[in-house]
Order: C-alpha cells, then structure tokens, then sequence
C-alpha cells in the first residue's frame, strides 16, 4: 500500500510563509514490508514522529533550506519531489508525506538526517538517528525471533517448526581443553561452562574477545547458538550487546569482494541497516560465525594487507582476517563455532582468546533430553530405560546428533508397536542411520572421493584398535591418505598443541564405539580394486580378530558385536543407501561356525551344549535374521547365565533369540537381577498404553515368560534362583505354566517369593494345561497363609512328583497339616516330598502318619533339619508298619530323643532297603546377593566372565543340578 499524497486545503496551501509551522496531521503510510521480513520503520511510527518534532523547531528558513536540497538527491529506487511541487508545501506533516511517497520511508529518514547535517542542525541529526537505531534495535530483535527461535529437524512433519527453549538441553562445555578419549562427560562442574557463563570475565578478571566454540559434527555447536540468541532476546544474556550478527559460513560467496557491513547486512531484513551509528559503538557488537571451518580459508595475511575500513571491500579472508586480527573494529567481539579442524591455524591469527569445547550429553542431560524429545513421560521412561540398558547407544548417545537418531528411531517402533519388547532395530542399524544423518553435512563435492577415504578411514581404526591406540599423529593422516579436511572433521577431532611445538596435530575419533565401529567395518567392506594392497597392510581375517576376542581380548567385545550387525541384510541396505558402502557377505560363514563351536570348550563331556553368556544373544540379536539365529542356537539345547542384570535391552535381545530356539530344553538364571530404571510417576495416556506399562511394571520377569512361551515351544526345565522375583512375575509364571505343557520342571529359590506369589503359581498348576512334574520352592517366605492354596493344587494335580519347599521357614506345622489335606487327595500321585529346615515340630507329625497311611507312592520324605520331639518317635514306628514304596528317608538324627533313636534302629533292622540320613543340600546366594536384589540393584558378574564374555557362568552351575543319590 503506498502513502496517498495529501490534498492540500486551498486556504492552508495559501497561508502567508510568515504563519509559524505547527504540527499537522500525516497522512496514510505506504507499507513495506513483505512476508518472512519485517517491515521497515514507517512514517507513523516513533521515528517520523522524532523527524515532525524536528522539522517544527526550524525556523521559517532553515524549513526552506531543507526543502531546497530535497531535489538535489538522486534517490536508488525512488523518485524526486517536483521543485514546484515542494514550492507549495508549507507544512512538516505535508512535507513528511511526500517524502515518503517519493523516497520510501527507510531512505526519507536517512535523508533527512544528512540534510540536517548539511544545513548544521547535527542535534537533530542525532535526534532522528537515535530514534532510528533504537526503533531498528526493537526490529532486529523481532527478526531474531523468527530466524532463531524456532526451527525445523529432518524428521518434522511439513511445515512443523520445533521451539529452541522446549527442545534445547544443557550441554557439558569444557573450558580449556578437550577430550580425545570418547570418556563420557560428568554433570556440570566448577571447570564447565554454560551459555550464561560463555561471556563472562575468566579468573584474571579479562572479558575475552574471540571465543571459540570446539565441537565435532552433531554435538550441538548450532543449537548452543540458538541457544544463545534466544537468552539474548529474552534478556538474560549478552546484554552488553545491542546488536548480535550471525554470519552461516556455508553461505558465504568466495567470489564477491565484502565488507564488514556487507556481512552484517547479510544477518539484517532485506539486507538493510543503519550500518554508520551501529558500528559507531563496537564494543556493544558480537559476531558469530557458525560453520567456520567451512570457510577453508589459509588464515595468513601480511598486516599491511588487512582493512581498517568497516565499509571497504576485499576478499572475503582479508575482511574476516581483519575482524580476527581486530584491525577493524577492535573493540567488537566475536564468537566463532567450528569442528575441531584447522584449530592450530585459527590459533595463529588470534590473542587473548577463549577456547570451549562441547563434551556432550552428561548422563542427566541424556535422560533429560529424552523427556524433552517425547513429551509424554511415559514413553521418554521407556525410551530412555531401553537405550540406558545398551551400554554401546547409551556411551554414543553423549552426542547429541545420536540421541536425537535414537529418539528418532524408537519414536517410530513406538507409534507402530506401543512398547518395545519387539523392537527389530539395533545398535548397528542405529549407528549407520546417525552416519547416514552426519553424510548430509559432507561438501557434496566429496561423495566422489568418499568410498577411498571410507576405506583408508577404516584401516586407521582397525589399526588403532589392535594396538590399544586412541590418538593418531598428524603424520599418519597424511600417510594414510586421509588428509581431507571437508572428510576428515566428520569423523575425527583435531587436537591442537601448544603454540612453538613441532609434533604437528593429533587426531581421534569422535568417540571410541565409532572407531569400534568403523574397525568392524574394516573386516566386512568390499574392497574396491584401486584399494587392495593398501587393505593388506592389516589382515582382514576375521577368524583371527574372533578368536583373539575369545580367548585374551575382552575389549574387542563392542568390535565383535558390530561385525555380526554390520552383515545383516538390513544393515547391508542401510550402508549402501545411507552411505554408500557396499558389505560383503563373505564373513558370515566364519560367523556362524564360531558362535556354533565357541561354547564346547566350556561344557563338560557328554553333556548338553549350553549357552553361559549373554555376548552370544546380543550377537545374534545385532545379525536379526532368524535363519541365521537358528543355526546357531540349534546346535545348543540350554541356557546359563549367573549374576547378569537384565536390562531391557538384554531383554530385548534374549526374547528375540529364544522366540527363534526350538530346540530350547533348558534355562537358568542365578543371581540374575531383571533391572527396572527409576520411572516418573506421571501416568501413561491411553489404556492400552497403560495397562501394558503397569504389567510390564509389576513384572519385570513377564518379557522372558511370553517369550519362553511362544508358539512352537518345548521349554522343559525353568530354574530361576535368587532372581528376586516379584508377586507380578509369580503371575506370569503362572500363566507359562498353564500354557506350556512342556514345561516339566519348575525351580524357584528365592527369598523374595511370599505367599501371594505362591497362589498366583497355584492359580497354573490348577489348569489342565499344566503338566509339572517337580516344583521346587526352596529359600522362601511363604507361611501356612498359603498352604490352603497348595493342598488344593496339590489335590488337582495328577502329573506332580516331586514337591520341594526346603529352607521355608515360615511354613511350621499347620502348613504341614494343610498340605497333608491336599495329598490325601487320590488323584495326587507324589513321590518326592522336601521339608528340611522348615522350622517343624512334633505337632505335624500325626498329620504325616495318618496321610503315609493313605499314600502308596511316595519314595523320598525329607524332614532334615528338624526338632519333631516325640512326633518323631511316632513317625517312625508308624514306618515300621508301613507297606509303601518309601525308599529313603531324610532326619537329623543328632536332634532325636532316646525313643525315637530306639525306634530308628528298629526301623533300619526291619527294613535294610530304607536309606535314612541328612538330605539338605545348601545352596545359599552370593554373599549380599539379597540385599542387592532387594532393591533390584546390579549383581556382580559371575566368576567365569573374565574370560567368557560380560557375564559368564561356571560350568560346574550352568549344568543341571546333579543328582540327589540318596532320592
């Protein structure tokens, strides 16, 4: 809309020159601005208000001097006013919109202020001028706003723009110096900083001007920018700055000559700015460059080269040399954020500057940023517990470009699946989608030259790996070939030395499981023809790198575990469309031969092949392809773990093996923990949602019993000792064992287990799809509460034999007698039946000799351990007149009385055959083990696992118990 040009009252236009000029109305504005910028001030706003206040305190001939220079200038888009016309405009207001309409408002405001500098009113030049900047101030800011406070990620939906100060977490910044160790970076300390602090006087008290912001690709160098710009907005940072110019390297043209007001004018709307009062205060100016690696420039100069001119132009390098080197504007600040390349040149143009380097996510900040990500808190707990439960993503995920592929990916089998139990992506595919993600951030003139660096990128950290080696010297880079900086800075950081030494630069991968990563790559991708004597230097022998990792090298587990994810087929997909990597299938055979022999070393002769580590299920897990996981596990018929916390993601990843183990017999878990992150409270939305999350709450154990119970089953021994199990995971015990008819042998010792937990097992041996044969509940709490429950189990079960509720204390004698209620039932066919150290008495007694008086199939009683006082005189001469089929009988002798010794001997001269003696057989947990699982903290790894994986079993306990000789 442009300004209209007043019609003039005939009687105003004619009023004699001598009548004072008084303020008048304005006439309509001619709006400038255009969607995505601001518009510039108007002729209504503050600053043609300022400029009427002037143009009234002229006197009558000042007014006419102004006027008369107006035609003089030759305007760039605009149009002169007519000399005839400004003959007959008497009145500022008049005078304002006809300025406006002819020049614009932006340029009528500049020439009026050169105007009244050209007639000597410099005043009210001022005047103008500071209403200017200080309306421009307001509108830069709200420019800001909309260039910096919201953005869009990869994975947005259209036109989705995501808010800085919702997503935005605290990052570790280190000052000084930084990591080359791929360490992991604790919470904030007194040596960190933050963005409140990053402009703050260092120690000594001195305001750097050049800070320098480290950081590889994906650590979050952008969004700290943001970060910074939307606290400067909201006030609480930087506010010693009026202006702050952000300058994106990658946008920058080689070609053109610039200046340092071209460069800010590039950060201005519509690339206009009252450049001249702006940088008439430097000191309140800071300039940041993002990206400034991107640059490539060969940061030397001879001083006399460089400008001290804001408005003159030269070469790009020389104008931002000049603004380094503070040749021009000296008292301005600048922020540069850049990869860790080319620190030691950049270092050589600049004094007095700060270095900072972002370290990442600290653990805190990982959860929290997942919290942030999701937004339901229900879901960022599962999340967040599934990728804390994989110690390799949960290591990676200090970067942030990680967690947010992560999120990304678990967001997606979340929306699909609601849970995750069933997730199919693993550590590796995660790892190459991340790649994937950090290739967009390649020059795209470096794809030609990608797949030769990848190779040679690869033999570096093979290399490093085998030898212990983290840091690589400048020299080995140039010798391997990788001296690429546009390549190199996405995967290496670069680690500047002292100013005067001569060792050059070292290098180290962004973090140590890339490195692993990459030198797993080593052994599976194909060697492109102009590569092959330079692969050959290392060996690609992966029999070789599988058998050092067997026998000696516990380090190379996270090497391993990639090289078997890297040769899954999705995988294969993954690298070739998402980094151009072509994998080789040769591998796979020296893969699966060694998961199927690696195990026979460790089982005794004659003895079923067992599974004794979880490495094999996180390997297997990490290839995905189920055809290859049954030739593995086919050759194995059990599974032994001892002293393993199973987070979820070992859940994730032993669920998914056993679904595809038909010829699974037997499991048992020793001092197993099944481990449960701390959750928020905050109910989950949804009640599907829901109910699943409080079932998988209640029961940690639920996953592994779906799973044992999955079609196509033959699961025949569980044994599950000192697990702490839950009343929940009682439940779901339960259930395998109404479901599974396989299932023969249920052992459970654990002192966690109390009498709800026993009646939800009772609720499945009631069904009659339960067909167990031995139940063993040793170490418990259940009390006589419960009994009732059992004895009705017991009554309805015709496959039981063997029943085993040894070292339960609380069950004393009226369990006993409600139990004997139970075993009198006819269809009970109980051969074996344990009660050493239940704290019996004589008082339970007579409630045995009337049930032994009905039972003629019983073979084994135990009552070791135990005081029975008369009852046990009573019980044995009852034996005497016995016809059953009891063949060995477990008592303490040391305890009976002198008539319960004469009746013992009686006994033994009557009946040869009966074997009587002390039956317990102890088995106690690892010293602490209960206190530990009590609170469902990790249990230490078992003794084998030094040298068989992360937690190894013994094969004196992976076997099955051995035979009771006496029963």
């Amino acid at each position: 809309m442009r300004l209209c040009r007043p019609q003039e009252d005939g009687e105003q236009g004619r009023r004699a020159e001598s009548a004072p000029i008084r303020r008048g109305g304005l006439g309509p504005r001619r709006g400038t601005g255009c969607q995505g910028d601001f518009p510039y001030p108007t002729m209504e706003g503050k600053e043609s208000t300022t400029l009427l206040e002037a143009l009234e305190s002229l006197t009558l001939e000042d007014f006419q001097a102004f006027k008369k220079k107006l035609p003089q200038d030759d305007i760039k888009g605009g149009q002169n006013i007519r000399r005839d016309e400004l003959e007959k405009v008497t009145h500022p207001s008049t005078l304002i919109s006809y300025m406006g309409n002819s020049y614009g408002e932006g340029a009528a405001m500049d020439i009026a202020i050169r105007l009244f500098e050209e007639i000597n009113q410099r005043d009210l030049a001022e005047k103008i001028l500071d209403e200017k900047v200080k309306e421009y101030k307001q509108k830069y800011r709200e420019h800001v706003a909309r260039e910096f406070l919201r953005y869009e990620e990869l994975n947005s939906c259209l036109g989705e723009n995501l808010s800085v100060s919702d997503r935005y977490t605290n990052l570790t910044i280190a000052r000084g110096s930084w990591n080359q160790h791929g360490d992991e970076p604790g919470d904030v300390s007194s040596d960190s900083v933050t963005t409140q602090t990053l402009f703050e006087p260092s120690k000594d008290s001195q305001v750097p001007r050049v800070t320098v912001l480290v950081g590889a690709t994906g650590m979050g160098k952008t969004m700290t920018i943001r970060k910074v710009m939307m606290e400067w907005l909201e006030g609480t940072l930087c506010t010693q700055f009026d202006f702050i110019f952000c300058i994106d390297c990658k946008e920058l043209s080689f070609s053109k000559a610039v200046s340092v007001v071209d460069l800010i004018s590039k950060c201005c709307p519509q690339q206009r700015t009252p450049a001249g009062r702006i940088l008439s205060d430097p000191e309140k100016i800071l300039f940041i460059f993002d990206s400034f690696e991107a640059l490539g420039l060969p940061l030397a100069r001879p001083k006399d080269q460089l400008s001290t001119d804001p408005t003159e132009a030269k070469p790009l390098e020389t104008t931002l040399l000049s603004l380094l080197k503070r040749t021009i504007l000296p008292e301005s600040s600048v922020f540069i954020a850049m990869r860790p390349t080319a620190l030691q040149s950049l270092g050589q143009c600049l004094e007095g500057e700060r270095y900072v380097e972002i370290q990442g996510f600290s653990p805190a900040a990982r959860e929290e940023y997942f919290h942030r990500y999701f937004g339901n808190d229900s879901k960022a707990d599962l999340a967040f517990r599934f990728t804390r439960g994989n110690a390799v993503l949960y290591s990676l995920c200090v970067i942030p470009a990680m967690s947010w592929t992560v999120c990304t990916i678990l967001e997606q089998e979340l929306y699909k699946k609601n849970q995750l139990l069933a997730c199919s992506k693993t550590t590796t595919q995660m790892i190459v989608f991340y790649l994937s993600w950090l290739m967009k951030h390649r020059d795209s003139n470096a794809w030609q030259n990608l797949q030769q660096f990848l190779h040679k990128l690869c033999i570096l950290a093979a290399d490093g790996i085998w030898k212990h080696k983290v840091l690589f010297e400048e020299k080995e880079i140039e010798d391997r070939g990788l001296n690429q900086p546009e390549l190199l800075s996405l995967f290496l950081n670069e680690k500047g030395l002292e100013k005067g030494t001569d060792h050059g630069n070292v290098y180290s991968f962004s973090h140590l499981h890339l490195q692993e990563f990459f030198a797993a790559m080593f052994y599976v991708l194909e060697d492109r023809e102009e590569m092959v004597d330079d692969s050959r230097i290392l060996a690609k022998d992966v029999n070789a790198l599988l058998e050092t990792y067997h026998t000696s090298r516990m380090d190379l587990n996270v090497t391993v575990q990639l090289l078997f994810g890297l040769v899954s087929p999705t995988s294969v997909e993954y690298a070739d469309k998402g980094i151009g990597c072509r994998i080789s299938s040769r591998p796979r055979g020296d893969l699966l031969r060694w998961l199927q022999t690696r195990h026979r070393d460790l089982c005794h002769r004659h003895e079923a092949m067992m599974v004794e580590d979880l490495d094999t299920f996180h390997f297997l897990f990490e290839i995905n392809e189920k055809s290859f996981v049954q030739s593995v596990l086919g050759c194995f018929t059990g599974m032994a773990l001892q002293g393993a916390k199973l987070t979820l993601y070992d859940q994730v990843a032993l669920c998914f093996c056993i679904k595809q183990w038909v010829g699974l017999l037997s499991v048992t878990l020793r001092s197993c923990s099944f481990h449960q992150q701390h959750r928020r409270q905050e109910p989950a939305k949804g009640l599907a949602w829901q109910s699943w999350q409080q079932e998988e709450l209640h029961s940690p154990l639920r996953p592994l019993c779906q799973a044992l119970g999955y079609p196509g089953s033959s699961l025949q021994s569980l044994r599950l000792r000192w697990c702490g199990l839950t009343e929940g995971d009682a439940e779901a015990l339960g259930t395998l064992l109404a479901t599974l008819p396989s299932l023969v042998h249920l052992e459970l010792g654990d002192g966690a287990l109390a009498d709800d937990g026993v009646r939800m097992l009772c609720t499945g041996l009631r069904q009659p799809g339960c067909h167990l044969r031995v139940l063993r509940l040793r170490y418990t709490h259940l009390t006589s509460a419960c009994c009732q429950d059992l004895a009705v189990a017991l009554g309805t079960s015709t496959c039981l034999e063997e029943l085993d509720l040894s070292f339960s204390a609380g069950l004393r004698d009226d369990g006993v007698k409600l139990l004997c209620e139970g075993l009198q039932h006819s269809g009970c066919q109980l051969q074996t039946l344990r009660l050493g150290s239940c704290s019996l008495t004589g008082a339970c007694c007579q409630a045995l000799v009337a049930w032994l008086g009905h039972n003629h199939s019983l073979k084994c009683l135990d009552l070791s351990d135990t005081e029975l006082g008369a009852g046990a005189a009573l019980l044995l001469r009852q034996l005497h007149h016995h016809s059953s089929t009891l063949q060995t009988l477990g008592l303490s002798t040391s305890t009976l009385s002198k008539d319960a010794l004469q009746e013992l001997a009686a006994l033994r001269e009557m009946k040869p055959s009966l074997k009587i003696a002390d039956l317990l057989e102890h088995e106690a947990p690892e010293t602490g083990a209960m206190e530990r699982l009590t609170f469902q903290r990790s249990v230490r790894a078992g003794r084998g696992a030094a040298v068989r994986g992360r937690k190894g079993l013994p094969p004196s306990l992976a076997a099955p118990p051995h035979s009771r000789s006496l029963c």
